[in-house]
């Protein structure tokens, strides 16, 4: 049977998918692998043929048991095995009155699959999910478990890895105590009073999120607001006219909002309002594509305008835009690298050939002004576009030819997006 991602976009060319549960076997199975035959498989929700391999998947789900979350006797941190949902996660951690800083839309995605590839959340003063971590343990690709904390000299480089440097086993994470927060969405925002005022609309609470489809491109569609009750101010009564929404919503329009989060401005914990969408439901309207493109916040206000020039294309191919904040790291993949940024985010409808066909023209309008594209979803870009986006690309090609001499993890995606 062929093994598919999330999506169902992406078959796998993997002739088999191994699940080691011990470090033995995992190290077994590194050192008796040829060049270029192992992918990390965590929850399947990348879009990109990123984890794809005509080898073997090794899947994450034996490094994923939530018995083995560990507080830290200061209450300041936690270890967690690998590809533990960040979900699961969340209510371990909840139940001992500890929290995460943020978390992503979906709270289905493993740990370690998010973290190595970038994926955040929102927030002005909030970094991506890969910020949170203290540290990381992987066996790389000569068989040899390695850690590295934060501070070490190649710690940036290994934390948003895309799975070059090997498999990751335990990460030790940022936590503090739990806290509530209430969401308010509010509908119908002028697109030129947005972009007028970002900064100020970005800031207004602890979470921000914008989500339009380009119907009306004069028209943002709706906007959500997540506050942490211990620090933000309270929803204002309008946003630039728009007023807070009388009953729940879906980021879509039309599509019943049961499987999202409450809303209402009703206070709950953090890990039943941070994510979009609630654990127990599949957060799906159905087969998506997804594609994001992050651009340093200088040039988000352009790049927006960028999109919105073609709105009459994207609109026929699209679910809905998610535009966010996120605040800047020095993890050297990272698509928030040296600046502040904010994530131009595309649900597509499953269209994948005409989606692919329309991403180039993207890029032709973002690329110039600094966009990364998000390594998990569908982009165009190959490593000649990349390498002046990202300054510490050949000390992180240097790291992984030290961590992975022989090319164990490398595959196609790996080749052609970084020249590895």
């Amino acid at each position: 049977m062929t093994e598919l991602n999330w999506a169902g976009n992406v078959a796998f060319g993997a002739a088999r998918v191994a699940t080691p549960a011990t470090l033995a076997e995992l190290r077994q199975l590194i050192t008796s692998a040829d060049p270029g035959s192992l992918r990390p498989l965590g929850t399947r929700h990348s879009f990109s043929r990123i984890a794809d391999t005509t080898g073997t998947l090794v899947s994450s789900a034996g490094f994923a048991d939530p018995a083995g979350v560990a507080i830290a006797s200061d209450r300041a941190s936690v270890s967690v095995p690998a590809g533990i949902r960040y979900g699961e996660l969340a209510r371990a951690l909840e139940a001992r009155g500890l929290a995460l800083a943020n978390l992503a839309s979906l709270p289905h995605i493993s740990v370690a699959g998010a973290i190595a590839t970038g994926t955040h959340g929102s927030g002005v003063r909030n970094g991506s999910l890969a910020t949170a971590v203290r540290a990381i343990e992987f066996v790389d690709g000569t068989g040899e478990p390695v850690t590295l904390r934060r501070g070490d000299t190649d710690f940036a480089g290994a934390v948003v890895a895309l799975g070059a440097l090997g498999f990751t086993t335990r990460l030790e994470l940022d936590v503090e105590p739990s806290f509530e927060v209430a969401q308010t969405v509010y509908r119908g925002l002028p697109l030129a009073a947005v972009l007028d005022r970002f900064d100020e609309v970005a800031a207004l609470g602890y979470s921000v999120s914008l989500f339009t489809t380009w119907t009306d491109p004069e028209v943002v569609d709706q906007l959500w607001l997540k506050r942490r009750g211990d620090r933000d101010a309270p929803a204002p009564e309008s946003v630039l006219g728009a007023l807070p929404s009388p009953v729940e919503s879906h980021p879509i329009a039309g599509v019943d909002p049961v499987h999202c989060t409450p809303q209402l401005d009703a206070p709950g914990a953090w890990l039943d309002r941070l994510p979009h969408f609630k654990l127990e439901f599949t957060p799906s309207n159905g087969a998506e594509l997804q594609s994001e493109y992050l651009v340093p916040r200088d040039t988000a206000v352009e790049a927006i305008r960028a999109v919105r020039v073609l709105a009459d294309d994207i609109r026929p191919l699209l679910q809905v835009t998610e535009i966010r904040e996120i605040a800047a790291d020095e993890l050297w993949l990272s698509g928030a690298f040296g600046t502040d940024a904010v994530g131009i985010h595309f649900t597509w409808l499953p269209e994948q050939d005409a989606v692919d066909a329309l991403l180039p023209r993207l890029e032709e309008r973002l690329l110039p002004l600094g966009a990364r594209p998000h390594w998990g979803k569908r982009f165009h870009a190959d490593a000649e576009a990349l390498v002046p986006l990202y300054p510490r690309l050949d000390d992180f090609r240097a790291l992984a030819r030290r961590h992975d001499p022989r090319g164990v993890f490398v595959n196609d995606f790996l080749r052609a997006k970084l020249a590895l």
